[in-house]
């Protein structure tokens, strides 16, 4: 039985967003499950193949002038067409680190999501302000939940 993929597509500049993948990535691996591949990669790194090949995707960016980074964007970019047609519906989740409220960022996210299509699976997930370790640890339940996810046939 061919392995599912977990993918993570992240971009952080000031490193808080990175941390955030990290901890999204600990919790996924954390399942120890021969049956999951994760998949983790910067937003400017993954590319259209990834998606495809994808069965579960998790989008992380901070929160940049009330809307994604630049990079998440590029990614929607770089992948929107060449996918188009050729995903079935995606699960997939979100984690912003926010400045302030993250509402401009994860509304263009949920827009763009629902044009690939991509099926918001879980509740996103908004850290607002300095980042503690509850939030680490929310994050590790993300990556932990759609790993295991993937592992019981759910997605």
């Amino acid at each position: 039985m061919p392995k599912k993929s977990l993918l993570i597509v992240y971009h952080s500049k000031s490193g808080s967003t990175e941390r955030m993948a990290q901890a999204v990535i600990e919790g996924a691996v954390s399942i120890d499950s021969d049956s999951v591949a994760i998949n983790a990669k910067s937003a400017f790194q993954a590319n259209a193949d990834d998606l495809l090949i994808a069965n579960a995707l998790i989008l992380g960016t901070p929160e940049n002038f009330g809307y994604m980074s630049g990079a998440l964007k590029d990614f929607f970019d770089r992948t929107f067409y060449e996918v188009e047609g050729k995903l079935s519906p995606l699960p997939y989740a979100v984690f912003i680190k926010a400045s302030t409220d993250g509402t401009g960022a994860l509304t263009a996210i949920q827009r763009i999501a629902r044009g690939y299509p991509f099926v918001e699976s879980q509740e996103a997930l908004v850290v607002k302000g300095d980042l503690t370790d509850k939030h680490l640890e929310k994050c590790r339940e993300l990556g932990l939940t759609f790993a295991a996810g993937l592992d019981l046939g759910i997605y």
